[in-house]
């Protein structure tokens, strides 16, 4: 009984009431149609995002390749706020390309390396050092990430778009009372003939 009545109060809109203003109706059209946006257009929009991103990870991964290095010099330790040492330092590597040329360039690597170390680098299909391509585990939770931020920017965009238009209905309502008002307050204080 008591989920009728709260039916029929948010139905009010759609009624015929002599209460009942054009605003009333635009605004539950809008409504309407904002909630049509989040249920259909908020899923598509997290899925396509998901793909695409999914999508740009299997590219990076294809387009770049790990090849074996060589360091030119010493790199020190990497000497952390709390004493300890870790983290990885730039530091200047030599490579062989697979068509046989010879590049060198920064790469950040372990620190406490001396030169002559084997260090593994990632570079592109021109031979240039990029970082590493995400893991199948990262791509996952980037594309997971892409999507859920896809679907919630076509709901805070729906839901603006809704409190905007509901604004503006509000200020023309609050001016047809005003003129109502107007009209009535003429009319006081007249007597009926």
């Amino acid at each position: 009984m008591r989920g009728n009545r709260t039916i029929r109060r948010s139905l009010w809109r759609w009624r015929r009431n002599p209460l009942r203003r054009r605003e009333d109706v635009l605004e539950a059209w809008i409504l309407l149609i904002v909630w049509l946006v989040i249920a259909l257009v908020g899923p598509v929009a997290g899925v396509l995002g998901a793909q695409v991103s999914a999508h740009s990870a299997a590219q990076r991964r294809m387009e770049r390749q790990a090849v074996t290095a060589t360091l030119v010099s010493d790199v020190p330790h990497n000497a952390l706020a709390d004493g300890t040492t870790g983290g990885l330092i730039d530091a200047t590597v030599r490579w062989t390309a697979s068509d046989g040329t010879r590049h060198s360039g920064k790469a950040a690597v372990d620190g406490g390396l001396k030169a002559g170390s084997r260090v593994s680098v990632w570079t592109d299909r021109q031979n240039h050092l990029t970082p590493a391509p995400p893991t199948a585990t990262q791509a996952g939770v980037d594309a997971a990430f892409m999507g859920a931020a896809s679907s919630f920017a076509v709901v805070t965009a729906a839901a603006a778009g809704y409190y905007g238009a509901r604004l503006v209905l509000n200020r023309r309502r609050r001016t047809a009372l005003e003129d109502e008002w107007r009209q009535i307050g003429s009319q006081w204080g007249r007597t009926a003939s």
